[in-house]
């Protein structure tokens, strides 16, 4: 047996039990936390989004691979793309599930989480994005089962619903508009949520939609391809064509100089300003608690360092470079989600009209929301790993849907006398 097998193999339940200890104690703090309230963590009135919404955000925007990859091959006909569009998929069914369960802790009574959906309220940003994450799950489940319907293991135990599951596929043109309308919608509008807050004058601007809009699609293409190629070095049943993730990657990286030059100007442009909480929130991101995440994990080493190694040939072909160029892509977008969502709450001003002053905030995570958001990146790392393992969800082996033409016949002429 080759040795990089036998290794493989001994490593994944070593790895799979890591994760079920992980997911374990992560529902034994949610459970403490739905006792208990969200009065045993570190949540309060001026700082109510901490690190629950941190990785809610993050799992969102790092799912963009779906709704992109699938509007490439089945609305733009590149069909080459279809193997990667499959993996995306099942990443994003796993990042919104793993969103919805921060959402589930997060909003303090989960027993009513079903409120949004029965009691419309038309004038909420955030209803409008509970609508579009609602439907937009339901679309990538509708993807997603065609996936477990060609599994050999389930077509060997239910063939009949195997053959249902695979011709939910036909549908998979018209999931993709549907999939693209309500990504939109709701990435723009998670940006759009704190851009139209004017108590937060550092969220209060027009620009945020369209940087979480931006990031998102790069976050999620990046995600995809480094999963794929993680997922071919630690597992013999993963199959990728380095063609195509190199091909994904280079546009990746042209994406990361715009995202940069649209990041540093939006940021740096409200110096123009002095704006009472604008100016003391750029101070806290620029140079105060949050610089070193800005300008190292943000800026250099998740935007401006992977851009150059993904759009040179040279460094992209390096596999060790690649690889550490999509992980800062990928951490450079949880950076800038985690940086957007703290900023905007650290810098508060009371309501007594004599004072003027801004009254600087604190957080930090209690052990109870580290423990639940750990069982929670656990619980879509396993998904993953099963997904790879036991449905194929990396496999660029097999060939994309192609349309196959009819043979002319060219009429044979008769012999003449």
């Amino acid at each position: 047996m080759n040795p990089k097998i036998r290794l493989h193999r001994a490593v994944f339940p070593l790895w799979v039990i890591l994760l079920a200890v992980l997911m374990l104690a992560g529902l034994v703090a949610g459970i403490t936390v739905f006792i208990n309230g969200l009065v045993v963590t570190n949540l309060t009135d001026l700082v109510p989004w901490g690190l629950w919404i941190g990785i809610d955000l993050s799992a969102i925007a790092l799912s963009a691979g779906a709704f992109t990859l699938s509007a490439a091959v089945y609305l733009f006909g590149w069909k080459k793309l279809q193997p990667l569009a499959r993996t995306a998929v099942f990443i994003g069914f796993l990042g919104y599930s793993m969103a919805m369960l921060c959402l589930l802790m997060d909003i303090g009574r989960p027993d009513r989480f079903w409120h949004a959906i029965v009691f419309w309220n038309i004038h909420s940003p955030l209803w409008e994005v509970t609508m579009c994450v609602v439907l937009y799950f339901t679309v990538l489940l509708l993807e997603v089962l065609p996936i477990f319907g060609n599994a050999g293991w389930f077509k060997a135990r239910w063939p009949s619903l195997s053959h249902r599951l695979h011709n939910l596929h036909k549908f998979a043109p018209i999931l993709a508009i549907f999939g693209l309308g309500f990504s939109l919608l709701h990435q723009s509008s998670l940006g759009a949520t704190y851009g139209v807050l004017k108590a937060r004058p550092i969220w209060y601007k027009p620009s945020l939609a369209i940087l979480f809009i931006v990031s998102a699609v790069i976050g999620g293409l990046a995600l995809t391809v480094l999963a794929s190629k993680l997922a071919a070095l630690f597992s013999e049943r993963a199959n990728v064509r380095d063609d195509i993730l190199d091909k994904v990657s280079q546009v990746i990286g042209w994406m990361l100089f715009g995202y940069l030059y649209l990041r540093f100007w939006d940021t740096l442009g409200m110096e123009y300003t002095l704006e009472p909480g604008r100016t003391e929130g750029l101070h806290i991101l620029t140079s105060g608690a949050l610089a070193f995440n800005f300008w190292l994990g943000e800026l250099l080493l998740g935007i401006l360092i992977p851009a150059v190694i993904l759009v040179s040939g040279r460094l992209r072909r390096q596999p060790r470079l690649h690889l550490l160029a999509l992980a800062f892509t990928v951490g450079g977008l949880v950076a800038y989600r985690w940086d957007i969502n703290i900023v905007g709450q650290l810098v508060a001003f009371t309501v007594l009209p004599t004072q003027i002053e801004p009254l600087y905030t604190a957080y930090r995570p209690a052990m109870v929301e580290i423990l639940v958001g750990l069982g929670v990146i656990a619980y879509g790392l396993l998904g993953f790993t099963l997904g790879a393992r036991y449905l194929g969800i990396v496999d660029h082996s097999s060939l994309p849907e192609t349309a196959v033409e009819p043979a002319i016949v060219k009429p044979v002429p008769l012999p003449t006398d």
